[in-house]
């Protein structure tokens, strides 16, 4: 019986990576889920990243320590700056400082210490916040700096960065992860959700998954303040 495939995924706990989980491991992938505790102010997506990755059932789940907090400049890692309850124009201040650049070239060097040729990351183009790091360009470019930037690349074992709900709507992965059996009452998705997961239902991040529930036509499980 041929070994299977590994693959390293980003599981932040939320409902987009959590799917993404899912789909990889129904198309056969031995998952090795990968989060950070980041200095986030939303320490409980943690929690639920441990809880998505159990109940799907991966090979291995790593957090890795990072301090961003310590430089800062966002809305996620500075408690000096307030989190939005409001649309805004532009880059929000959620945005954190190259965030899926780091994250991925750590998803990197673990892929290559497995044997692993493939990354998954949920990122988003239709759905997203406006953050520059979850466009279809930049996992592009991510994937050509990787095969030049690795033993494994320069040998011919291509690195694929793989965004499977890049052209999704949030309604689109909400029905696309109840198909394959996700229980998105263990996800936590609210940019300052309580200790105990509840989610404020006012950011940024709320607003998108609450109206992602009404667009699939399916009870959001959320728990909110």
């Amino acid at each position: 019986m041929a070994e299977q495939k590994r693959a390293v995924i980003l599981v932040s706990g939320g409902l987009d990576s959590t799917t993404v989980l899912a789909l990889a491991i129904s198309q056969g992938y031995a998952c090795y889920a990968l989060s950070f505790d980041y200095g986030q102010r939303h320490r409980a997506e943690l929690f639920a990243a441990e809880r998505v990755s159990l109940a799907l059932g991966d090979v291995e789940h790593k957090v890795v320590n990072l301090n961003l907090d310590s430089i800062g400049g966002s809305a996620l890692t500075d408690l000096s700056i307030a989190v939005p309850e409001v649309e805004t124009e532009g880059i929000p201040v959620t945005y954190v400082p190259a965030r899926n650049t780091v994250f991925l070239s750590i998803a990197l060097g673990w892929a290559e210490v497995l044997g692993a040729h493939d990354i998954f990351i949920g990122v988003n183009a239709v759905d997203y916040s406006g953050y520059p790091d979850c466009r279809p360009e930049y996992i592009a470019a991510f994937e050509a700096m990787a095969n030049f930037a690795t033993k494994a690349g320069v040998e011919g074992q291509k690195v694929t960065i793989h965004a499977p709900l890049m052209t999704q709507s949030k309604g689109d992965i909400i029905r696309t992860g109840v198909a394959l059996g996700v229980d998105y009452a263990l996800t936590v998705s609210c940019y300052q959700a309580t200790e105990d997961s509840l989610a404020c239902g006012k950011c940024d991040s709320c607003r998108l998954r609450r109206q992602g529930f009404v667009d699939a036509g399916i009870q959001d499980p959320t728990r909110y303040l």
